[in-house]
């Protein structure tokens, strides 16, 4: 069973846990469409780049 950290207390937890148990931390939900979506416009602005200087 993998386990984190809670960054309230410092309780050993269970990775899938959305809230510590002990201090009532809600863990932030990752939003992985935004990720995608800054990584995609920052490649974007790498290539308009690199064309630009050829």
């Amino acid at each position: 069973m993998n386990k984190k950290e809670c960054p309230s207390c410092a309780m050993e937890i269970d990775v899938n846990s959305k809230v510590c148990p002990v201090c009532s931390y809600e863990f932030p939900k990752s939003n992985t469409a935004a990720r995608w979506i800054v990584l995609l416009l920052v490649l974007l602005f790498v290539v308009y780049m690199l064309m630009g200087i050829f």
